[in-house]
């Protein structure tokens, strides 16, 4: 438990000191996101797994 204070406590002040810097890769983070979220949000993508088919009704 003190190790996890102690890196959160390093990484509260090296990102204070160099907050310039990591506002600089936001825009660079949000491009990385588009491919991440393509490969863990649309993996099912047109595979319907126990769906139903739609076929017409008999009359």
């Amino acid at each position: 438990m003190f190790a996890v204070a102690v890196v959160a406590a390093v990484l509260f002040f090296v990102g204070r000191e160099h907050w310039g810097h990591i506002f600089g890769f936001l825009p660079y983070l949000l491009f990385l996101a588009c491919p991440l979220m393509h490969l863990f949000m649309h993996h099912s993508h047109g595979h319907h797994h126990g769906a139903a088919r739609s076929t017409p009704p008999k009359p």
